[in-house]
């Protein structure tokens, strides 16, 4: 029987996501732990992110995150989802995964992303501008010249120069066209809107130009999942997120996740109230069965030869638990095919 979830690798992009009554060191904590439980589970690759000045998110340095992962796991690859390189100078990105792939040889992606910071304040204490990404393709170019030893200023990366540290585009607007022209594999989202995630790859497709870096199109959709014993469990899971990113989108902070319980009982303002409810909406939330029919759809729409996991919950419990029972889904089909 064929199966695009037999053929498909899964993978986990976990934020650090703090909780209401937790402190975000206790988000990081639970960062490494999960790891070292999705690759018990036979998940891909473990990925962390970047945020700065967010009271939702702990993880603000992804490479120093990584690095504490890569040692608390043996086997699974580990990196970031991603790296905002308009927020770094690439020599010293370079050198950053450089000592990640000399520590773990073999198990070290890098996940670059052309976003800089959330907020201008934040943009200011980076000492970055808006207009900064507009030139990502020329510092993605500059960032792979010092692992290929090519840069012109005559300085070498150490001891990045040499090294094979896989990179991955996450493609946002025009991250796309720029991995295509690349030739690097490229990482989309979100699920819920997939007419526009399908025009993305398709544009990526098209364009794709082989480089050393990946022979053909590579395909890495992300987005939120959730699976539990009954499709109201799954729903709950989703609440808390659903709720924060409705209070980012409404009030301009992203804040740390409350628990399903106290959403629920929360007045909310017309606009509140669609931006959580667009929030549940869409994602690929439900019982094992019902959540392994939508992925087999999705994979087969797409065509991605990956899934990138991106859930965040207040519970911490059920969200190992939604781990679970989606590896078992994906384990089962491979055991069939």
């Amino acid at each position: 029987m064929s199966s695009a979830i037999a053929s498909a690798r899964f993978s986990v992009l976990d934020r650090s996501r703090t909780r209401e009554g937790h402190p975000g060191a206790e988000a990081l904590r639970d960062t490494v732990r999960l790891a070292r439980e999705v690759e018990a589970l036979g998940y891909h690759r473990f990925w962390v992110s970047e945020h700065h000045g967010v009271p939702g998110v702990a993880g603000s340095a992804p490479t120093v995150l990584a690095a504490a992962v890569a040692a608390a796991t043996s086997r699974i690859r580990v990196g970031t989802g991603g790296v905002m390189l308009p927020n770094h100078r690439p020599l010293v990105v370079a050198e950053q995964f450089g000592v990640l792939e000399a520590l773990f040889p073999g198990r070290v992606d890098m996940g670059l992303g052309r976003s800089v910071g959330f907020t201008d304040g934040v943009r200011r204490a980076l000492g970055r501008g808006k207009d900064d990404a507009d030139d990502f393709a020329a510092q993605l170019d500059e960032l792979l010249g010092w692992f290929s030893g090519t840069s012109p200023t005559g300085v070498h990366a150490r001891p990045a120069e040499g090294l094979s540290v896989p990179p991955f585009v996450l493609a946002m607007g025009e991250g796309a066209a720029i991995a295509a022209r690349a030739g690097l594999p490229m990482v989309i989202g979100d699920l819920r809107d997939r007419e526009r995630m399908l025009r993305g790859i398709d544009r990526y497709r098209a364009a794709f130009r082989p480089s050393p870096w990946a022979r053909e199109p590579y395909v890495v959709i992300s987005g939120t999942v959730a699976v539990a014993a009954t499709p109201e469990e799954a729903r709950r899971i989703l609440i808390p997120e659903a709720w924060s990113m409705a209070h980012a989108r409404t009030h301009g902070t992203f804040p740390p996740l409350p628990p399903a319980d106290r959403v629920e009982s929360l007045p909310m303002t017309a606009k509140e109230r669609d931006r959580y409810e667009s929030g549940l909406a869409g994602q690929l939330a439900g019982t094992e069965d019902q959540v392994a029919h939508e992925l087999e759809t999705v994979l087969k729409e797409t065509g991605a030869q990956e899934l990138l996991v991106t859930t965040s919950t207040y519970d911490r419990t059920a969200l190992l638990d939604s781990y679970r029972r989606l590896a078992r889904i994906f384990t089962a089909r491979t055991r069939r095919v």
